[in-house]
């Protein structure tokens, strides 16, 4: 997700779409919570890990 997010907030910076570049910054932020809450051990929408 955050891989997805780096990508969609390039292109948009490089194309000049806003709506990318929001999708993007919202994707990082999304997959950085997920990333944290799973690296504390706390499950995340019912599941413990994410593959």
């Amino acid at each position: 997700m955050i891989i997805l997010g780096v990508i969609l907030l390039i292109l948009g910076i490089l194309f000049g779409i806003s709506i990318l570049t929001y999708i993007g910054v919202v994707l990082i932020v999304i997959g950085a919570v997920f990333w944290i809450l799973g690296a504390t051990g706390r499950a995340v929408g019912g599941r413990r890990y994410w593959y």
